[in-house]
C-alpha cells in the first residue's frame, strides 16, 4: 500500500457538522450579500452595485439615457455575477415610482405598470441616475468616506456601502427573503424623516413616541389610508407589527340619482396581480348574492392614477357596500412589518430609534472622512501657496540659481537643502542667500513647475487671497473634526436643504378607524327548484318556472326536488363524504341556463368522487338514511347526525377498499333486497340492520364469495310486488324467500 504524503492526508469528519457548517456558511452568504439590505444606506449587493455601475459609467441624471442592457451587462460583468435577470429586476424596482417612495433610477420606456404587467425587455429600455440618488447615495466617493473592497475577480474595486446622506432603509423601505428570515419595511415621507433625524441629533434621549411626532407612520406610493394609528407605536418600538391599510373609497353621484363607488387609491399591498384578484373578488360578491346593489365593475385606471367604477343600484347604500368591500375584499389589507437589516455585519431587527441612530453614527463617520480628506487637501495646498508666496519675494534668487545650475538636479537640491556647489552666482551675497533657503520637497516641485505668468502682479495678489481661503477653510475642516456641535450643525444644514429640494406631501392618511361592519339585507325566505343534470351542473329556478316546465325539467337532470333559497343541498357521495352547498351560492335563473359545476360551489372532487345521493339538508335532518356499501355493510343513522354546517364531513366510515353503493332514506320500507354481481340475492327485514353514529363502519348484511360485491339494492314494504330487470330480464323480488341477515342469499339465473 502506497504512502499518503503530507499534501494527500485524509482528514476524518463527521458528516453532520460538515453539512451543518456547509449549510450556514450558505444562509449567511444569502443573508448578508444577496436578501438583507445594509442599514447604512438602505440597498441589497445588487442594487448598490447597479447604482454605483452607473455612477461610474457616467449616467448621471443630467446626461443622455443608456440602454438597460449595457447597465446590467458592465453591472453583472464587474460586480455581480449572479446572472442578469436579478440585476435588471433590481433595476426596474428602482425606476417604478408606485414601489418606491423616492425612485433611485429614471426610466425610460416600459418599466412595467402598477396593475401587474412587466417591464420591456432590458433590449428595448432605457435608464440613468435619478438627481436624488446622485445627490444623497453617491456623493463624495472621491473623498475617502466610504471602505471600497476587492470584486468577484480582484479586478476591480466596489464600496462596501454608499455614503447615504438620508436613511434610504425608511424612505423607500425594502422587501427581501433569506434564509430562515425575512425583511419588509414601509416606505415613509422624505421630510418627516429628515425631521425625526434632525430631532435625534439635537436630543439623541429621544423616545419612539416623541419621534412619532415627526414620522407620522408609513407614507406609501399608492397613498390609501393606514387605519389602525394608535398601534403604530408599538410597531416601531419594536420593528415588527402589522399596518392595517385600506384603499381610498368615494362617493360620486351618477345619472338618475344613482351612486357610484370610485376607488381612487389603493392598499401597498394590491399593487400588481391583485388589483385584479380584486375586481374578481367584487364579482364573486355579485355571483353569491352578498350584494346585489352593484350593477357594473371597471376599471378606469391611467397614468394620472387609479380610477375603479362601481355602479350601484338607484337605492342602494353606498357607506353600507364601502364596508363591505373592506371585510370580503382586499380593498382593507395587512402589511407586515419586519425592520430587519444587516447592522455591523449581522442581521438585526431595528425598532425606528434605532435606524436612525444607526444612520446619524454613520453620517457622522462620512463627515469626519470627508473633512480629514479635505483637511490634507487643504494643508497641502497651504504648503505649496507659502513656497509659492515665498518665491515671488526672492523671484531674483531663484532665476540666478536655475540660470546657474547645470541640471534641475542641482536646482531642486538648493532649494530645499541650500546646497550652492557647482551654481554659477553673480555675487557672494546671492551665494549666501541661496545657501539659507529651505523650501520643502512639494514647495520645490511647485516652484520648478511655475509659469512665468504667475510672477504678475494680480496673479500674486490672487495667489494671496487663495491662501487666505485655504487658511480660512483648515481652521472650519479643524473645528468641524474638533467639534461635535459644529459638525452636527453641517450635517443639519445639509439637511434641511435636501428637505427643500424632495420634500413632498404626504400620501398616506394616518388615522383611527373602526373595523368595517357590513349589514347584510335578509334575504326573502322562499322555495326554489334545485336541478343538476348528470354532468353536475347545478342550478336553482322559481316554483313557477318548474311548474310551466315540469316534463323538460325532470327528464333532463337527474337530481329535481324543492328546497328554501336560505337552506343547504348534501350530496353523499361514494367515498363515504357528504359535502353541503348553501343555495344561495348556486346560480338561480332561467331553465335553459347552464348552471354551475358543482365542484365549484363545493369540496367535492369529480377525480375520485361519484354522486350517490343528493337532496336538501333539511330533508336529511328529518329522515333515516340506511348506508349500504360495496362490501355488503349496512348501517342506519337518523338524519341529525348530519345537522352541521361545515362544508364536508365524513357520513361513513368505510373499510380499506370499500365505497358506498346506496344512501336510502327510509319512510314506509321495511325490506331490503341485495343483489350482488355474482347473481345473489338476499331479502330480510330492514330492521335488522342496527342504527349506528355516522362515524361507525356499520354490520355485515349479506356474506360475499370471492370477489363478489354488492350491485344493487332495493327497499320496499313486505308483501309489496316488485318487479326489477337485470340483464334484460325480469326479477320478481317478492317471490324471493324473507331471509336473514348476514346470510350467502339465493343465486337467481338470468
Amino acid at each position: 500500500m502506497a504512502e499518503i504524503t503530507e499534501e494527500e492526508q485524509i482528514i476524518k469528519t463527521e458528516f453532520s457538522e460538515v453539512m451543518q457548517k456547509s449549510y450556514i456558511d450558505y444562509a449567511m452568504s444569502v443573508i448578508i450579500s444577496r436578501a438583507l439590505p445594509d442599514v447604512r444606506d438602505g440597498l441589497k449587493p445588487v442594487q448598490r452595485r447597479t447604482l454605483y455601475d452607473m455612477h461610474e459609467l457616467g449616467i448621471r441624471y443630467n446626461t443622455p439615457y443608456r440602454k438597460s442592457a449595457r447597465i446590467v451587462g458592465d453591472t453583472m460583468g464587474k460586480y455581480h455575477p449572479h446572472g442578469d435577470a436579478s440585476i435588471y429586476d433590481a433595476l426596474v424596482v428602482m425606476a417604478q415610482d408606485f414601489k418606491k417612495g423616492v425612485p433611485l433610477v429614471d426610466g425610460h420606456g416600459n418599466f412595467g405598470s402598477i396593475e401587474g404587467d412587466g417591464a420591456a425587455a432590458m433590449r428595448y429600455t432605457e435608464a440613468r441616475l435619478q438627481r436624488f440618488s446622485q445627490e444623497t447615495l453617491l456623493s463624495d466617493l472621491d473623498k475617502d468616506v466610504v471602505d471600497f473592497m476587492p470584486n468577484f475577480d480582484e479586478t476591480e474595486k466596489e464600496p462596501v456601502v454608499l455614503p447615504a446622506r438620508l436613511p434610504n432603509l425608511l424612505i423607500n423601505g425594502t422587501e427581501g427573503i433569506a434564509v430562515g428570515m425575512a425583511t419588509s419595511i414601509p416606505t415613509h415621507n422624505v421630510g418627516e424623516v429628515i425631521d425625526a433625524v434632525k430631532a435625534y441629533m439635537l436630543n439623541p434621549d429621544i423616545s419612539t413616541l416623541e419621534l412619532l411626532d415627526h414620522i407620522k407612520g408609513p407614507d406609501f406610493p399608492t397613498g390609501g389610508i393606514v387605519v389602525n394609528k394608535d398601534e403604530l407605536w408599538s410597531v416601531y418600538e419594536t420593528g415588527t407589527g402589522k399596518i392595517k391599510l385600506r384603499g381610498r373609497v368615494e362617493i360620486e353621484k351618477g345619472k338618475g340619482g344613482k351612486n357610484r363607488l370610485v376607488i381612487t387609491e389603493i392598499p401597498y399591498t394590491m399593487i400588481g396581480a391583485n388589483i385584479s384578484k380584486f375586481l374578481l373578488d367584487v364579482v364573486s360578491l355579485i355571483d353569491s348574492k352578498k350584494t346585489t346593489d352593484i350593477v357594473d365593475i371597471s376599471n378606469q385606471s391611467s397614468k394620472e392614477g387609479i380610477r375603479i367604477v362601481l355602479e350601484l343600484k338607484r337605492d342602494a347604500d353606498a357607506e353600507n357596500l364601502k364596508n363591505l368591500l373592506y371585510k370580503k375584499t382586499r380593498l382593507e389589507d395587512t402589511f407586515g412589518v419586519n425592520m430587519l437589516a444587516v447592522c455591523d455585519g449581522r442581521p438585526e431587527t431595528l425598532g425606528l430609534r434605532d435606524v436612525i441612530k444607526y444612520h446619524v453614527d454613520f453620517q457622522h463617520e462620512i463627515c469626519r472622512r470627508k473633512y480629514k480628506t479635505l483637511l490634507e487637501k487643504e494643508l497641502d495646498k497651504k504648503e505649496i501657496q507659502e513656497g509659492l508666496i515665498h518665491a515671488c519675494d526672492v523671484i531674483d534668487l531663484i532665476i540666478e540659481i536655475l540660470r546657474g545650475s547645470k541640471d534641475l538636479k542641482m536646482a531642486k537640491a538648493c532649494l530645499v537643502e541650500g546646497k550652492t556647489e557647482g551654481i554659477k552666482f553673480k555675487s557672494r551675497i546671492s551665494r549666501k542667500m541661496a545657501e539659507q533657503l529651505r523650501f520643502t520637497e512639494k514647495q520645490a516641485g511647485a516652484i520648478l513647475e511655475m509659469r512665468l505668468y504667475r510672477l504678475i502682479g494680480l496673479e500674486v495678489e490672487a495667489l494671496i487671497k487663495e491662501h487666505e481661503t485655504t487658511l480660512k477653510n483648515i481652521d472650519n475642516y479643524k473645528d468641524i473634526l474638533t467639534n461635535q456641535r459644529s459638525m452636527d450643525r453641517l450635517i443639519i444644514k445639509e439637511l434641511d436643504a435636501y428637505k427643500k429640494e424632495y420634500a413632498r406631501e404626504r400620501r398616506t392618511e394616518i388615522t383611527n378607524a373602526e373595523a368595517a361592519v357590513f349589514e347584510e339585507k335578509k334575504v326573502e325566505e322562499t322555495e326554489v327548484m334545485f336541478l343538476m343534470d348528470r354532468f353536475g351542473y347545478a342550478r336553482t329556478i322559481d316554483m313557477q318556472t318548474y311548474e310551466r316546465n315540469k316534463e323538460t325539467a325532470d327528464s333532463e337532470n337527474k337530481y329535481v326536488f324543492s328546497v328554501m333559497n336560505t337552506g343547504r343541498v348534501c350530496i353523499f357521495t361514494n367515498t363515504g363524504m357528504m359535502h353541503t352547498i348553501k343555495v344561495m351560492d348556486l346560480p338561480f335563473g332561467k331553465l335553459r341556463d347552464k348552471g354551475v359545476p358543482i365542484d365549484n360551489v363545493s369540496n367535492y372532487n369529480t377525480q375520485n368522487e361519484r354522486f350517490i345521493y343528493v337532496t336538501s339538508l333539511e330533508r336529511v335532518i328529518l329522515q333515516k338514511l340506511c348506508f349500504v356499501t360495496k362490501k355488503a355493510m349496512m348501517k342506519q343513522v337518523y338524519g341529525s347526525e348530519f345537522d352541521i354546517t361545515k362544508r364536508s364531513v365524513s357520513a361513513t366510515s368505510l373499510a380499506e377498499g370499500d365505497e358506498i353503493k346506496a344512501v336510502y332514506p327510509v319512510a314506509w320500507e321495511d325490506v331490503v333486497t341485495l343483489r350482488t354481481k355474482g347473481g345473489f340475492y338476499l331479502k330480510f327485514l330492514l330492521d335488522e340492520v342496527p342504527y349506528k353514529k355516522k362515524g361507525a363502519v356499520g354490520v355485515r348484511g349479506m356474506k360475499l364469495t370471492g370477489d363478489d360485491e354488492v350491485a344493487d339494492v332495493y327497499f320496499s314494504a313486505y308483501g309489496c310486488e316488485e318487479n326489477i330487470k337485470v340483464s334484460g330480464k325480469t326479477v320478481e323480488l317478492s317471490k324471493l324467500k324473507l331471509a336473514k341477515r348476514d346470510g350467502k342469499g339465493t343465486k337467481i339465473r338470468v
